[in-house]
């Protein structure tokens, strides 16, 4: 399982012209993905670092100061593009596998306390965010 974690200012996340899952106050942006081989386990450890991950101002976690977390799937942080000019995306797992596993990645947020908003897997979505830093890091599991 793997995560693009932004700390943001805030951020959100539009399906159809509606805004479906924001965070309006410092926290981060994670774009999480899945591939054939991850399990419960695996979500339930990114959800941990993702939580406890010392990224925010003064070297916070969103645990220590409570900060809200957004989390959109993202199956094309597995797409392989190093050869041609066409990535292949054999990588990622299919929806009914990778579904129920980003669902599994925010109840663990949310059991250890998180403010989750979240986008709508599948659809076709607009995310918007302001980066502060900008901080980008990529987490694996």
């Amino acid at each position: 399982m793997r995560a693009v974690v932004q700390r943001v200012s805030h951020a959100s996340v539009t399906v159809e012209g509606e805004v479906v899952g924001e965070i309006t106050r410092p926290g981060l942006m994670a774009l999480v993905g899945v591939t054939h081989t991850d399990t419960e386990d695996e979500a339930r450890k990114i959800a941990r670092k993702l939580w406890t991950l010392r990224v925010l101002e003064d070297e916070k976690s969103c645990s220590d100061v409570q900060a809200p977390l957004l989390v959109v799937s993202q199956f094309t942080l597995y797409g392989d593009a190093r050869k041609g000019r066409r990535p292949t995306w054999q990588a990622a797992a299919p929806g009914p596998v990778a579904e129920p596993l980003v669902d599994a990645v925010v109840k663990e947020l949310r059991d250890q306390g998180a403010e989750v908003a979240t986008g709508v897997f599948g659809a076709q979505m607009s995310v918007g965010l302001t980066n502060e830093g900008p901080f980008t890091v990529i987490v694996e599991v």
